[in-house]
């Protein structure tokens, strides 16, 4: 819970990627404050129920998704991610995607804002990184 020192912040990031990583709408959304506020490329979402709507319309598109996230700056209660995931369509076609995720949490740890800026770069499979095996 906030303040953040370095190493919860760190436990809160990789918290996140292991949810992420599971494609699981509902557990990722329990990590949100009921009226969580997102912006995610050029898309706003509001509240868990649209967060699950998102993430299944999400993972309907982006196969095979794999993603690591990695700390960037954190103070009080908010923390800077620097991201990078992995997915496919469904004609085949490979993706990385780059980002960056500010944070800003409740007095309880729950994620009350998430803004993301996400770029795409199409990238052949041989290209990939991240090869593991989806954490449930």
């Amino acid at each position: 819970m906030p303040p953040f020192t370095e190493e919860t912040a760190r436990q809160k990031v990789q918290a996140a990627e292991d949810a992420w990583n599971s494609c699981d709408p509902e557990r990722v959304s329990l990590a949100y404050t009921e009226d969580t506020h997102w912006r995610n490329r050029a898309e706003f979402v509001n509240g868990r129920a649209q967060v699950v709507e998102f993430l299944r319309r999400k993972w309907n598109r982006e196969l095979d998704y794999r993603l690591k996230k990695e700390l960037w700056a954190f103070a009080g209660n908010r923390i800077a991610v620097r991201f990078e995931y992995e997915f496919h369509d469904d004609a085949g076609q490979w993706f990385r995607a780059y980002g960056n995720e500010n944070w800003e949490f409740d007095e309880l740890g729950y994620m009350k804002f998430r803004y993301a800026s996400i770029n795409d770069l199409p990238i052949q499979e041989t290209d990939r990184k991240y090869r593991w095996e989806r954490k449930s």
